[in-house]
This record gives structure tokens, C-alpha cells and sequence, in this order.
């Protein structure tokens, strides 16, 4: 029936690495008509992580690794599994059990009896997350689902399942600031989307927090829409258009009352607030400069240190 590659961005994740292999062997003695390949992406861990898929690859056979030389950041684990992975459908999928394989097999047949390119999922109840965590989250697909044209579900996982022809075209996609939730959508394809309620990790601590997940949103933002810049430019016409307004009020007070403009304390007011929304505005300007700057670097995505799969350079 094909091969099925399981990709396992890792980072610091020795805790939950024995738990998550038990249970996608255990799934895969399930699924007997596929052929597994597990790829560990080791995102440059501190901890006995690398250690431990060594370990596994000896045992068995079917485990593959990925090591990079420093910590590149989840995204580009994920491009880097895609990459060297070479099975029919591959699967993303975090080692933590937070993305539940037992809900493999019902993906892989919507792939295989209902015809659809990818499958994917997401999380309809938050139990167990931070309110404060979880409301911002929200905030954040409203908005992108306001401002952007590619779908964004609410809630969605990197947890996916996925054709070769879709990954193959989301290979083409090698920009350096990438924000997967969003190209998964961009390129298309027919979609079926799983909905489960939040899974707490099995072991470890999660390595994302409030500031980093901000950055993140902020990369999502940046990289599927541009209103921010078309925002910034309708505030500026709006404070000249009431610059303008107040401009001819006070001209009009002065003629008619001989009453200059008095009150220090109000212009500074007004200077302060007209000069923070001018360096707003400046800010969402640099930041879309910014990533602009960082691709025409052509840098990699990642580097590989070390690798146990055949065909790639460990570069």
C-alpha cells in the first residue's frame, strides 16, 4: 500500500521520546499494509535526545535521524524532514503525544477511500492550556482570518498527513522565514480537516513560550498579509486629514476671538501620541523590510551535522 514517512521535530525531548515511540510502534503494527520509515529531527538539544535516537536507529531499522549543528527552530526541522523523507504519504507529528497517533489510521483513509491530498488537524477545546495562552491564541486566527487570504484554521496542529504530491510542492516553497501553518493552506490541494480536543504532553515541559509564541504570530502575520502596511498608511492619512481639520479651527478661533492656542501640557500630549503612531508605523515597515533583508541572504534553513540516511551530504 506505499510507505509512510513519520517526521519528529525533537528538542530537548528525552522525557517523552520512549513514550512516543511505543506508541507509533505500536500503532504501526496496526497499519501492517504500510511500510514506516520514523524520522528524528534533533533541532540542536541540550539533553541525552540525540543519544537516545542513536539508540533507537540500532535497534531499529525503520527509526532515521536528522542532527543539526545548532538549534534552527521548529520550521525548519519540519522542511528539513520533509526533505529527506521518501515516503508515498508522510505524517508530521510532535513527540510529545500532543498529536495522538492512534488518529493515523482514520487519516490514512480519508487519503486513501475519500480522496483527499492532505489531512489535517485541529484542536477544538483547550482544556488544560493557559486562559490568558489560549485567548491570544484565538485573537490570533481571528485575525489572520480577517486580514489574509490563506486559510488559517482555528486551533490547527502541525500534526498532518500528507500526499507525496503535497509535499513535493511545499518542498518548492524554501523561503527562509516560513510559517508552515500558512503554506500548508497557500498551496492548496483538498483537505480534510480531524477535529480533537487538547492532549496534555506525556512528559517534559513545552519549549514555547507567551514571547516566542508572539514572535511567531508576528512571522505569520508578516509572511500572509500585508494589511499592516495598507493599516499604517490609512492612519496617516487619517492624523493629516485631523491635522488639516485642526489647522483651520484654530486659524478661524484666532480671527474671529483673537484667542491664540494656549496649554503646553495638551501639545505635549499630542506630539507624543502623533510621534508613537509614527514610529508604529515605522516598525511594521522595518519588520516587513526585515524579512525581506534576511532572504535575499539565500542562507540554508539548516544544517546538518549528521545523518544515518543514505543519499545526503551531512551538510
Amino acid at each position: 500500500m506505499g510507505k509512510i514517512s513519520v517526521i519528529v521535530p525533537c528538542y530537548n525531548e528525552q522525557e517523552a521520546l520512549p513514550h512516543f515511540y511505543q506508541e507509533i510502534s505500536s500503532i504501526s503494527k496496526q497499519m501492517l499494509e504500510y511500510d514506516f520509515e520514523i524520522i528524528f529531527v534533533n533541532d540542536g538539544s541540550e539533553d541525552q535526545t540525540f543519544e537516545m535516537i542513536t539508540d533507537l536507529s540500532v535497534q531499529d531499522e525503520r527509526v532515521k535521524y536528522i542532527s543539526f549543528s545548532r538549534n534552527f527552530g521548529k520550521e525548519a526541522a519540519i522542511y528539513a524532514g520533509l526533505f529527506y523523507s521518501s515516503g508515498d504519504y508522510v505524517v508530521i507529528m510532535d513527540a510529545d503525544l500532543q498529536d495522538p497517533p492512534a488518529l493515523l489510521p482514520e487519516m490514512m483513509r480519508a487519503i486513501q477511500e475519500e480522496g483527499y491530498d492532505s489531512v489535517a488537524t485541529r484542536r477544538v477545546l483547550r482544556k488544560g492550556e493557559p486562559l490568558i495562552r489560549s485567548f491570544f491564541a484565538r485573537c490570533f486566527y481571528k485575525l489572520m482570518h480577517n486580514i489574509s487570504r490563506t486559510e488559517i484554521a482555528d486551533g490547527a496542529r502541525d500534526y498532518r498527513l500528507m500526499t507525496r504530491k503535497f509535499v513535493d510542492s511545499l518542498l518548492k516553497l524554501s523561503e527562509y522565514n516560513r510559517f508552515s501553518k500558512g503554506l500548508y493552506g497557500w498551496i492548496g490541494y483538498k483537505t480534510k480537516w480531524l477535529e480533537f480536543e487538547n492532549v496534555e504532553r506525556v512528559a517534559g515541559e513545552t519549549k514555547w513560550s507567551f514571547w516566542g509564541l508572539f514572535l511567531y504570530s508576528i512571522e505569520g502575520i508578516v509572511a500572509f498579509s500585508t494589511a499592516p502596511l495598507a493599516i499604517s498608511a490609512f492612519t496617516g492619512m487619517f492624523f493629516c486629514l485631523l491635522a488639516f481639520i485642526f489647522i483651520i479651527i484654530i486659524i478661524a478661533r484666532t480671527l474671529m476671538f483673537g484667542d491664540p492656542v494656549a496649554g503646553w501640557p495638551s501639545m505635549v500630549c499630542i506630539i507624543l501620541f502623533v510621534s508613537g503612531i509614527q514610529l508604529f508605523c515605522m516598525g511594521i515597515l522595518g519588520e516587513y523590510l526585515a524579512k525581506t533583508y534576511l532572504e535575499t541572504k539565500h542562507r540554508p534553513l539548516f544544517i546538518c551535522q549528521e545523518t544515518n540516511i543514505q543519499g545526503h551530504n551531512n551538510e
